[in-house]
């Protein structure tokens, strides 16, 4: 007699990259691919430090797969680090999907962590983990993108899982910390007008940086002129932009002039395609 199947092949995959500044420029010290992540390096634009385009070869995630990504900066190093695609979260039989992020910045350093967003499906779990640990002269760039189904394909995001979180460190000490998690009727949680009044799509950008304050006028600007919700504040060396949008789409392009803006540099040519 067959026996009923207990079980469901799960995704596993992790990378871990570091990068070191040689003779004025910044180079690849360590990688590190292994199951499913892998990783491609692009020519980058002239006069623009490395950048790293991280690929899932699954395609997306499900309940019981797990990412697990690291990257670390030396002294003075500068990087781009990005996603070949949209990661999709697809309806999780048990289990949660679960990435993890862990950024090292060591002082004089840069990185730009540029990830394409995350769209979720209707009963999809995904908890993520972004932990930055970073010297108190490095710049860190970061953003993360969620879609709750995509509107062009009519798809709706009724139930399902999400947690979220963020932990900075300067100097070892804990600078800034932020959960964003909803579970079960996710769809009438957010519809509510102190969560996201209906939008599709959020956004947090973190930009920690001795002069993230003197840019704050700036920042409120641009984001008056790219059509999305949004919101900005600066406290501690820290800048945090929230943003909501009807679809991805808009989403991605407001936030990415923002990103240029802060970065100095073009977004990655992966978000072009």
């Amino acid at each position: 007699m067959l026996q009923p199947r207990t079980w469901l092949p799960r995704t596993h995959g992790s990378v871990r990259l570091a990068f070191a500044r040689r003779g004025g420029r910044t180079a690849l010290d360590v990688l590190h691919q292994a199951g499913a992540a892998r990783v491609r390096f692009p020519r980058p634009a002239q006069g623009c430090p490395p950048e790293a385009v991280l690929l899932n070869t699954a395609g997306g995630l499900t309940g019981g797969d797990r990412i697990e990504m690291a990257v670390a900066l030396g002294p003075g190093a500068e990087a781009a680090v990005t996603t070949a695609a949209c990661e999709k979260i697809y309806r999780a039989r048990d289990g949660d999907a679960e990435i993890s992020a862990d950024l090292t910045l060591a002082p004089g350093s840069h990185l730009a962590w540029l990830p394409q967003p995350t769209i979720l499906f209707d009963r999809s779990r995904l908890s993520r983990r972004t932990q930055v640990e970073l010297a108190g002269d490095a710049h860190f760039l970061g953003v993360e993108m969620l879609i709750f189904g995509r509107q062009a394909m009519g798809e709706e995001v009724h139930r399902g899982a999400f947690r979220d979180l963020w932990r900075v460190r300067r100097d070892g000490t804990l600078v800034f910390a932020d959960t964003f998690w909803a579970e079960g009727a996710v769809a009438h949680m957010l519809s509510g007008r102190a969560t996201l009044a209906g939008a599709r799509a959020a956004a947090m950008l973190l930009y920690v940086a001795p002069d993230s304050a003197g840019r704050i006028d700036a920042v409120r600007a641009r984001l008056q002129s790219v059509g999305l919700t949004a919101g900005a504040s600066a406290w501690n060396d820290l800048l945090v932009v929230r943003a909501t949008a009807g679809d991805g789409r808009t989403l991605q392009q407001g936030l990415g002039a923002l990103i240029e803006d802060l970065s100095g540099r073009p977004l990655p040519r992966v978000w072009q395609c």
